[in-house]
């Protein structure tokens, strides 16, 4: 009987291995900190995303257009992030750069932040839900929103100059802000990457 049970152990340890083996592809996956760099292919990743929205954010912050706003009008401009185009090759979701410059907008504590478009119609819909089935005293108004003064909006492009196995990829990120009342531009900016990507021993 105990020959029996090493045998069946020895089997199943075996099999195990068999199919540790066979099955496998030899990948590994590592748990790392949200905050790493890890470039891998070159393209744009979620570093340059949070990088470039820390950067471009601190930059239009500290323009005279602010400071300025908020002497003529004695508070904080109400601002909303509208479109970022994506005019590169690549498969770029703008949707999580927009959200990078809303939270460091939002979280500079600078300005005050108006809901997107999608949000607002969600609110919207609420909103109305609430005037059928909510109580009398908590029921909230109509009309009653903040209108946004400025709109940030923007594209992202690329260059891509590649021979042989080496390839540079140029990205430029343009943002600029917009006064809503009267469509002028009170602030411009750019940010530059470039990325050299080498593969030894093949093309791209």
């Amino acid at each position: 009987m105990t020959n029996r049970l090493i045998a069946v152990a020895v089997v199943s340890v075996l099999a195990v291995l068999l199919l540790n083996g066979c099955g496998g592809s030899g990948k590994t996956v590592t748990r790392v900190e949200a905050d790493t760099t890890i470039d891998l292919s070159g393209d744009w990743n979620d570093t340059d995303s949070r990088l470039v929205a820390q950067e471009m954010i601190k930059d239009v912050l500290d323009r005279p257009w602010l400071a300025n706003y908020q002497m003529a009008k004695g508070k904080e401009p109400d601002v909303i992030v509208g479109t970022v185009r994506n005019r590169t090759s690549e498969h770029i979701q703008t949707i999580t750069f927009i959200k990078n410059l809303e939270r460091e907008l939002l979280n500079s504590g600078k300005v005050s932040f108006v809901a997107n478009k999608e949000e607002r119609q969600e609110i919207r819909e609420e909103r109305a839900d609430q005037q059928e089935n909510a109580s009398p005293e908590s029921i909230k108004k109509f009309q009653q929103e903040t209108g946004a003064d400025f709109m940030l909006r923007g594209d992202i492009a690329s260059i891509i100059d590649q021979e042989g196995g080496e390839k540079v990829k140029y990205y430029q990120v343009n943002l600029e802000l917009v006064n809503i009342e009267t469509n002028k531009k009170v602030w411009s900016g750019e940010k530059k990457i470039k990325k050299l990507v080498s593969q030894s021993g093949s093309k791209f």
